[in-house]
């Protein structure tokens, strides 16, 4: 499985695996993994699409949502999870600590990555598996971060939230889904960069780094 790395693989380095958004590993996501490093991580992103054909996703192309909506629908959902647990068991083997990361479909899978084989941590933001993946929720023991649009009109977070426990919850008012994606169609800066504060605080708090603050 082609994976991206970013940072040090230091003794005292802890891990975080990345998953992407159903754009794959672009650039926003790349940009998010350097973000990552640059607070003392280890971070690796799998291409979650490897296994399938024809998944080349150009961002400019008007019919980039649709397309990449295609290709998700051809995925092997119960293989991207088995993918997925095996690069969290990659990190955790390193016995630094091993966290989770997850953007929009990434989200959703980290959090069934997180059911089946417990991080340390997991940050999802507006998962878009949730309502499906609801069931699960009682294996999810990592401690949890999520974060959810309120004008989010794909994930109804009032039919998530209720189940996901002692999981610290943040809701952004005006904010749609996929919110932290610079894209223009998606985009919402207040939102952005509030909840990217509180990724990096929580992440501080429950999975710190040798930099003393993540």
């Amino acid at each position: 499985m082609p994976v991206h790395e970013w940072g040090s693989t230091g003794d005292d380095t802890p891990g975080l695996l990345l998953l992407q958004e159903i754009f794959g590993v672009s650039d926003y996501i790349k940009q998010r993994a350097s973000d990552l490093a640059a607070l003392g991580y280890y971070v690796i992103a799998p291409e979650i699409y490897w296994r399938l054909d024809d998944t080349s996703l150009d961002e400019s192309d008007p019919e980039l949502l649709q397309r990449a909506m295609g290709i998700v629908q051809r995925l092997d959902w119960g293989q991207a999870v088995t993918d997925s647990v095996a690069a969290l068991d990659y990190l955790r083997a390193r016995g630094k600590g091993a966290g989770i990361v997850g953007f929009c479909f990434g989200g959703g899978l980290g959090f069934n990555v997180a059911a089946a084989s417990s991080p340390d941590v997991l940050v999802s933001y507006y998962g878009s598996s949730l309502p499906q993946l609801i069931d699960l929720a009682p294996k999810v023991t990592a401690t949890s971060l999520h974060h959810f649009g309120d004008a989010d009109t794909y994930l109804k977070a009032d039919a998530v939230i209720p189940t996901l426990g002692d999981a610290e919850i943040h809701r952004y008012a005006e904010a749609g889904h996929a919110f932290d994606n610079p894209m223009p169609a998606f985009h919402h800066a207040d939102a952005s960069e509030l909840a990217w504060r509180r990724t990096v605080d929580f992440l501080a708090r429950h999975l710190p780094t040798s930099q003393g603050q993540a």
